[in-house]
């Protein structure tokens, strides 16, 4: 299969670079960009964010390789390489997002796999950031701000059984 890979701009200015490896249905690029520019608040303006879907035996080498778990998973966040400073735009990086995971998680939780792949485009955005959830202060953090940034954009609280 090719990869297409298509740029859009945000309101905000995020600059989206999308590359679809697998098929099977994600959102348009337009609102995967409109999720990660509200993850990134008023200061996400002159960024580049790359978004890759792949599928699982993929997400699973990725995974195996740079987190230790061999499985796959639903979303990777890989920050950029260093730039020289004058860069236009500043890359964020790049998410890296498997739909067979994201599917599976959806139908489980009882979601849409709109809301879930909202979630999961905010969730990577915000690891780009520096938000983790390695300690229990800090996921009580990133839960916050992820809660708060899809509420703005329409969607219920990911976390409510």
């Amino acid at each position: 299969m090719s990869t297409r890979r298509v740029g859009a701009r945000a309101p905000r200015g995020v600059r989206l670079e999308l590359q679809r490896r697998v098929r099977g249905w994600s959102p348009a690029r337009r609102d995967i960009a409109r999720w990660a520019s509200a993850a990134l608040g008023r200061g996400g303006g002159g960024r580049e964010l790359g978004v890759c879907t792949v599928g699982a035996a993929e997400s699973a080498r990725l995974n195996a390789r740079f987190r230790g778990r061999d499985q796959p998973t639903n979303v990777l966040s890989f920050p950029p390489a260093r730039l020289p400073a004058g860069c236009a735009p500043l890359p964020l990086g790049e998410l890296v997002i498997c739909p067979r995971v994201l599917q599976a998680e959806a139908r489980a939780q009882a979601k849409t796999l709109r809301a879930h792949w909202a979630h999961l485009v905010v969730h990577g955005t915000l690891h780009l950031l520096g938000y983790d959830h390695e300690r229990v202060a800090d996921a009580r953090r990133m839960e916050r701000r992820e809660i708060a940034v899809l509420r703005r954009l329409g969607f219920s609280n990911p976390y409510r059984s």
